[in-house]
């Protein structure tokens, strides 16, 4: 492994794992609503227009689609209740909890981000 300003540079080997895990992990989360939704559940269990609500700008047909998505790879768990109405009640499961590191440093960038674009009209202003 070389050496670069105290920087380890990390091998081909290491690069090409790296990379095939974030293509993993992009593939699972892939898409614009994937992480919101489990974000908005790991704070609380809801209902379907409970969530719609909260995550503004996803249709009915996407939603729907993105929780059956999340459902198959085990980062949310759908209770169905046999009341009348049926409702039903989705929230996250422990696996979801394993993204909380992703989620707080994503936030964070988001932040910096959002200044970063703040200053950079000001610039142009």
């Amino acid at each position: 492994m070389k050496v670069i300003k105290n920087q380890p540079i990390p091998s081909r080997a290491e690069c090409a794992g790296s990379l095939k895990n974030v293509l993993d992990a992009l593939y699972v989360l892939n898409g614009k609503w994937k992480l919101a939704l489990i974000l908005s559940l790991v704070q609380s269990s809801k209902r379907f227009n409970e969530i719609q609500n909260e995550v503004s700008g996803i249709s009915s047909k996407v939603l729907a689609k993105e929780l059956k998505d999340l459902e198959l790879n085990d980062f949310i768990k759908r209770n169905v209740y046999p009341t009348q109405p049926v409702s039903i009640v989705y929230e996250a499961t422990s696996y979801s909890l394993t993204l909380k590191n992703v989620l707080t440093e994503l936030s964070s960038w988001g932040e910096q981000h959002r200044e970063k674009v703040k200053q950079s009209m000001r610039k142009q202003s």
